[in-house]
């Protein structure tokens, strides 16, 4: 199975689009459309097994790191940051998650999926406050403006850029220049309405 197959496969899998694959996901090609049932032999006939509490748990835990394309030992860390901290450790997780440099540009328009921004900013094509970043997980502060390297704005794919950033709906936090290129954070990151349950994530971890 290629590697664009399997992205599919985890949407087919979740039963919800991820959004893994930026505009495919969003247009009439997506693979859910067509195929809304888990991939396997058994196709559309086969039977889903009611999931016990745990197993709604990992599954829910499981979307989340597929979604923000991070691996366990990496997305423990975010947990136990967020247990250690005063006050809701579920909103706190999806702040300290929305934070992350990858998902700003994401957020911005600059991409469309959290796995095209992973590779923009390792590729050292964004700056912050004017010094280049090239750590996706980088965290964001209020006040800080994330834009295009000079030099990197020449590149293809940044190419009719303020147009695309016009059509691009940012988050409530996030302030979007399209003819600079460049965004600034107002507030705090969040994340309203998530697809995943952030209880059930929490409730995994404290087992």
């Amino acid at each position: 199975m290629s590697t664009k197959e399997l992205q599919c496969s985890k949407c087919r899998r979740a039963g919800e689009k991820l959004f893994l694959k930026g505009e495919k996901c969003s247009g009439p090609k997506c693979p859910l459309l067509k195929r809304k049932y888990a991939p396997g032999v058994h196709g559309p006939n086969a039977r889903r097994a009611k999931l016990s509490s745990f197993g709604k748990q990992l599954k829910e835990k499981q979307e989340a790191k597929r979604i923000y394309g991070m691996r366990e030992k990496q997305f423990v860390r975010y947990v136990v940051e967020a247990g250690n901290k005063v006050g809701d450790t579920g909103k706190t997780l999806l702040t300290l998650l929305e934070s992350r440099l990858d998902n700003t540009v994401y957020r911005m328009g600059l991409a469309t999926s959290r796995a095209t921004a992973r590779q923009i900013v390792n590729h050292g094509h964004m700056e912050v406050n004017g010094k280049k970043v090239d750590i996706p997980s980088y965290r964001v502060k209020i006040g800080e403006v994330i834009t295009i390297r000079a030099k990197s704005k020449v590149k293809p794919i940044f190419e009719n850029i303020s147009e695309t950033l016009t059509k691009s709906e940012p988050p409530h936090w996030l302030s979007v220049d399209s003819k600079k290129a460049e965004a600034k954070i107002l507030n705090t990151p969040v994340l309203e309405n998530p697809s995943f349950s952030i209880k059930d994530i929490i409730e995994f971890y404290s087992r």
